[in-house]
């Protein structure tokens, strides 16, 4: 009566080996998902980014102000007739 029960007991884990360690077991499953998770983390971040940059790109493209404004504080241009003045600051 007990060589029955242990051929049982090995069919069922001969039977959940491949679910749970096999090639497309649950943890090989579980690691996909978190690095799924983590690639959308990053891609949201450069979505981000990228959308930042696709404005500044039609902004410069369109309107003169935001070449003006890059203009003055990247370059330290000023317009025709205007007097630039800077204040020296103070050393703590």
């Amino acid at each position: 009566m007990r060589w029955p029960m242990w051929v049982l007991v090995a069919l069922i884990v001969l039977l959940q080996y491949p679910l749970w360690l096999g090639k497309g077991g649950w943890l090989r499953v579980w690691d996909l998902d978190r690095q799924v998770g983590a690639q959308r983390e990053v891609n949201q971040k450069l979505e981000m980014r990228n959308a930042g940059l696709d404005a500044e790109v039609r902004d410069l493209k369109t309107g003169f102000d935001a070449i003006e404004e890059r203009a003055r504080f990247e370059l330290g241009l000023v317009k025709e007739g205007e007097v630039f003045v800077q204040v020296p600051q103070r050393q703590p």
